[in-house]
């Protein structure tokens, strides 16, 4: 199992900008989260889980978007459909998991096991798909693909879609109006 720390040290070796060092780079801030929402309590736990759900929302719809059309091509159809069913399966499980009283016991419950799956999914990512990524394209596709990435995220939905996730045809259609709709609860609710 690798680390926030070994995530950081592997994205730092990589061009700034490039689309592995960008989520070897949000993986690790993933891990930093899930440790933030175990240890705190209170308002405290409750800002950490929104700050995860959103982190993760935009990621997966991101990844989805701009990283699987590519992978398809360079670790194989199978690789990136398998990668997207466990994206839709993490949609689902943080759907549930935004609805869940977070102080209570059945949430710590639920986010370790939410955290495995999750931490599962990036080393499959880390050691499957971003390496053929690497491999199959060349730097200026892999820089193109963090700039579309980054700003694929910065239109993305900050919360779970179940109905869209794990299809990147859907992301693409039903994303934008999701995403206003996000951000304004978002605003809203801060």
């Amino acid at each position: 199992m690798s680390s926030a720390t070994m995530e950081r040290q592997e994205a730092a070796k990589l061009p700034e900008g490039d689309v592995v060092r960008i989520l070897l780079e949000q993986h690790a801030r993933i891990r930093d989260l899930f440790a933030d929402v175990k240890s705190a309590q209170g308002e405290q736990k409750k800002q950490a889980f929104d700050q995860l759900r959103a982190l993760l929302a935009v990621h997966e719809t991101a990844e989805e978007m701009i990283v699987r059309p590519a992978a398809k091509k360079t670790a194989g159809e199978k690789e990136a459909e398998a990668r997207n069913r466990e994206e839709e399966e993490a949609n689902q499980v943080l759907a549930e998991l935004e609805k869940m009283d977070i102080p209570g016991a059945e949430f710590d419950a639920r986010i370790a096991a939410f955290e495995k799956s999750v931490i599962d999914h990036a080393e499959h990512e880390e050691q499957e798909e971003f390496p053929a990524l690497r491999e199959g394209c060349t730097e200026d596709e892999l820089q193109r693909m963090g700039t579309r990435l980054k700003l694929t995220e910065k239109l993305a939905p900050t919360h779970p879609h179940p109905t869209a996730a794990g299809s990147p045809a859907a992301q693409w259609m039903t994303g934008p109006f999701a995403s206003m709709v996000d951000r304004v609860k978002d605003a809203l609710s801060s």
